[in-house]
């Protein structure tokens, strides 16, 4: 992802659902306050706001997507102990995390079935899934030392490396529908990690 933004997008799921499930508040979330215009309350008058990071929310077709750019991704730091962010059959989760505290980068696939699935940028999930096809379409998908070899992989790790979050990003569908990060107009929320 551009810039260090993490995507996380569900379907299966009401967005007002799946944004409480990552800790929204109810009264913020009522507000449908622009991203660009939410402003973290001090605790005690005269106090200074406490440090919060901010994610931008929206919908397209019938995916709900959250943009954030604190370095991770909410549900990606939850998803296996938070029991409101673990996967639900028939909720299917597509995670792309910059893992900026806790490297590597990340895709991770809910397909549906109550699982979830990871890999690193420029790997698949190695379960044959729709959306490891849509990667290695996307040329998202690296080759691995046992295909080509230590120096052939370095070398395409190299050349081909630097472009491979945006490329990870895409086969998801939504990309293109996405509004700038940079002039956030979408809905925003405080997430609480």
């Amino acid at each position: 992802m551009l810039g260090g933004i993490s995507l996380t997008c569900v379907r299966g799921i009401d967005a007002d659902e799946f944004l409480i499930a990552l800790g929204a508040d109810l009264d913020e979330l009522a507000e449908r306050t622009s991203c660009k215009d939410l402003v973290a309350p001090a605790r005690r008058p005269g106090d200074r706001a406490p440090h919060v990071n901010r994610a931008m929310y929206g919908t397209c077709g019938d995916w709900v997507y959250v943009l954030e750019d604190w370095g991770m991704a909410t549900w990606a730091t939850g998803y296996r102990t938070v029991d409101s962010m673990r996967p639900a059959p028939d909720e299917e989760i597509v995670c792309v995390t910059m893992n900026s505290w806790s490297p590597p980068q990340r895709i991770i696939h809910a397909p549906g079935d109550g699982g979830a699935w990871q890999a690193e940028f420029g790997q698949d999930t190695g379960q044959g899934s729709a959306l490891d096809a849509a990667l290695r379409a996307a040329d998202a998908v690296l080759p691995s030392i046992g295909e080509l070899g230590e120096a052939a992989v370095v070398t395409c790790d190299e050349e081909h490396g630097p472009g491979c979050p945006l490329r990870c990003s895409q086969p998801s569908g939504i990309t293109a529908a996405f509004p700038s990060p940079r002039r956030p107009s979408r809905p925003g929320i405080f997430p609480p990690f």
